[in-house]
């Protein structure tokens, strides 16, 4: 058991992208503080294993596998959450994807996906959730920005871009949330030795 810094007992936390990398760790973390997690992603097997490896661990974990850049597939998710798991306490926004290239070279397509998977997902997520905690009067969104919120270096100024917009974001609904009880804050990561950071691990 970690060190009992806090206590999570009885809480519900959903956390994006959480099937590997530092969703998987957020979740984890939270899970030795009590929580019980709602692991989400795309991809089922790595959903599975990573749910197996909490169950191992004794942590309560579920799964819901919708697509945060679909509106329509949060919402519907995180309905069925609150319905068939149960009340979600804590949110961490985690699902990001990056691509580097050249700016002058870079394709239309992976803006657009970025724009979706990096800032899209959070607002889709965020809105979803906030409107239950809303009604509850409390809840804690956790949006997980990036160092490149505040800096830039070559080949990621679309990245840079969105995780810039997600510390906005952030800033907004503490501005429209908070007189509703939900504290939410964004955390910064500098570099981890992630799937997403292997092409920088490769160098």
């Amino acid at each position: 058991m970690a060190f009992p810094l806090f206590d999570l007992a009885g809480r519900r936390a959903l956390v994006t992208g959480s099937s590997q990398g530092i969703g998987f760790a957020l979740a984890r973390g939270l899970a030795e503080h009590g929580a019980s997690i709602v692991l989400n992603g795309r991809d089922r097997s790595k959903l599975d294993a990573a749910a197996g490896s909490l169950k191992d661990a004794a942590h309560h974990v579920a799964i819901s596998d919708f697509d945060v850049t679909d509106y329509d597939a949060v919402k519907n998710g995180v309905e069925a959450i609150e319905r068939d798991i149960g009340p979600i306490d804590i949110l961490v926004n985690n699902a990001g994807m990056q691509f580097r290239t050249p700016l002058e070279e870079f394709p239309a397509d992976r803006w657009e996906q970025l724009l979706k998977t990096n800032v899209s997902s959070a607002f889709y997520v965020g809105q979803a959730v906030a409107r239950h905690m809303i009604k509850r009067g409390a809840g804690k969104i956790i949006n997980i920005a990036s160092v490149q919120s505040e800096l830039a270096r070559p080949g990621i100024a679309p990245y840079t871009a969105t995780k810039g917009a997600l510390k906005n974001l952030t800033r907004g609904m503490c501005a429209d949330w908070a007189k509703h009880g939900l504290q939410v804050n964004a955390i910064a990561p500098g570099y981890f030795k992630t799937p997403l950071n292997q092409a920088l691990v490769d160098l």
